[in-house]
């Protein structure tokens, strides 16, 4: 009784250790995650705020740029005018200011032609055009930004003036789109490892993203998924192009802290599949040597049993010899073949035996029949048995063996007298016994104790029958022993389930 008391509690004292250590842990490895995300979250909050600082400045250079070209174009169409005051001999005017104009201009771009197309005169003309002769469609195309101007020059002649903007404005141009199509990949590239993504106003087009897989990407449902997310964790950083239009900045953390948040859980799994395989294994390695010194103790108790056995038989055959038998020569004969019984149950410990269809009537009758003539007759015995055979597979002798310990576990708990009720009833697969006493009655919570090897509630004794009637049902006979009700003080009711 005390071995399994604190064995109960050590278990509970165990548990409550590993639950201190397991909470420990985990507190100390959420505590790091938080303390990653928290650092990476900074990181992130940091990058996006160089972004925006990023953004302002490419703003305010757009603003610059749009200045830029405003007076260019007011440079360029005043050129044009004073070509056309110039050249234009029908017009009346004072051309000095306009020849000025005219001779100030070393970037615009212009080329003046005759109605066939030939050229006239040019001026500023880039590398690969300064050679060509006549204004092919390629040089309208490319001077088609602005009408040509109609200049008459007299004579009956007419000429036409084409021009451009300027060189230095298409080079700045050309710098400015470069910066736009690279600054898109410039934030995707910098972004401290934290994934992005950068749509149009309306979300339709990714115009460039960074840090996610570029194959799921080709995927519209996870570039929404994605979308979601980031849009949840942190609100979308606005860019507004003026040329380009506005653009927004999707942004999450790190893929990294994302999966260290599920870390703590995975943390909780493997342990406890750490700690169930472990109690797994070291209650097989127990029960093995359990049953091992099961098997070696019982077959050696029936070995022991072998040579006094023999010897009483002979004692019993000189007893019959006599000219006077002795009266107690049957009772003794009957005893001796008990105990042969009881080596031969030892002798099959550890061993299968072999289950033959029985009659389980019989041997109802006989075993109780047997106790009942060997206990006090302060104590009754009421078998409720059906007619006719209830045929079960059976091992007889190890099945008498559950009997008689229960038996006698009922006798030590009624003390000088009682009542043994013993209950069969066939069902369609099984049958069922109820074998009752009047004795003091178990706790609840020790139902399933009682049946662990060493449990008692006597002061002498092992506590190995229960155990042993356990392992005899259950093992031997794949059927089922359990304790079905029990009273403090009215008594206990053992239920024995075996295979038809």
């Amino acid at each position: 009784m005390n071995l399994y008391t604190n064995k109960k509690r050590w278990k509970w004292a165990l548990a409550v250790v590993a639950l201190l250590i397991v909470g420990a842990s985990l507190w100390y490895t959420n505590h790091l995650v938080q303390s990653m995300a928290e650092q990476e979250t900074n990181q992130v909050q940091l990058w996006a705020a160089a972004m925006e600082q990023h953004v302002g400045m490419m703003k305010s250079t757009e603003e610059f740029f749009n200045k830029v070209s405003e007076q260019e174009q007011l440079r360029v169409d005043l050129l044009a005018h004073a070509y056309r005051e110039v050249l234009d001999f029908s017009r009346d005017a004072n051309t000095g200011i306009y020849l000025e104009i005219i001779r100030s201009n070393i970037s615009i771009p212009l080329v003046i032609t005759d109605d066939r197309g030939n050229i006239m005169f040019s001026n500023n003309l880039p590398d690969d055009q300064k050679d060509k002769k006549t204004f092919d469609s390629e040089m309208r195309k490319a001077y088609s930004k602005f009408d040509p101007i109609k200049i008459n020059p007299g004579f009956g002649q007419i000429q036409w003036l084409y021009y451009n903007q300027s060189m230095i404005y298409t080079e700045l141009k050309a710098v400015l789109e470069g910066m736009i199509d690279h600054f898109l990949d410039e934030i995707t590239l910098n972004a401290v490892g934290a994934p992005v993504i950068i749509t149009n106003e309306d979300g339709s087009k990714v115009l460039s993203y960074g840090n996610l897989d570029s194959i799921q990407m080709q995927n519209p449902d996870y570039v929404a998924h994605q979308l979601q997310v980031m849009r949840s964790e942190n609100d979308p950083l606005p860019i507004d192009f003026m040329n380009t239009g506005k653009a927004f900045v999707y942004y999450r953390t790190t893929d990294l802290v994302q999966q260290m948040r599920f870390f703590p859980i995975i943390q909780i799994i493997v342990i406890a599949l750490y700690l169930l395989i472990a109690y797994l294994l070291f209650s097989w390695a127990r029960r093995s040597e359990q049953n091992q010194v099961w098997a070696g103790m019982a077959k050696e108790t029936a070995h022991q049993l072998g040579t006094p056995i023999s010897s009483l038989m002979g004692w019993v055959e000189l007893l019959k010899l006599q000219e006077e038998p002795f009266a107690g020569t049957a009772e003794m004969q009957k005893d001796i073949e008990r105990l042969q019984i009881v080596t031969d149950r030892f002798s099959k410990i550890g061993s299968v035996p072999v289950l033959e269809p029985t009659d389980l009537i019989p041997v109802l009758e006989d075993t109780m029949d047997y106790l009942q003539k060997r206990f006090s007759k302060k104590f009754e015995f009421d078998l409720q048995l059906p007619e006719g055979p209830v045929m079960v597979p059976l091992a007889p002798s190890l099945f008498r063996w559950v009997l008689e310990n229960l038996a006698k576990n009922a006798v030590d708990a009624m003390g000088d007298h009682g009542r043994i009720g013993l209950v069969l009833n066939e069902e369609s697969e099984e049958v069922v016994i109820d074998f009752s006493d009047t004795g003091k009655g178990i706790l609840k919570s020790q139902f399933k104790q009682v049946f662990n090897p060493g449990f008692t509630s006597k002061k002498r004794g092992w506590g190995l029958g229960l155990s042993l009637a356990k392992r005899i049902i259950e093992e031997y006979h794949k059927g089922k022993i359990f304790v079905k009700s029990s009273t403090l003080g009215e008594g206990t009711t053992f239920r024995i389930v075996l295979r038809k």
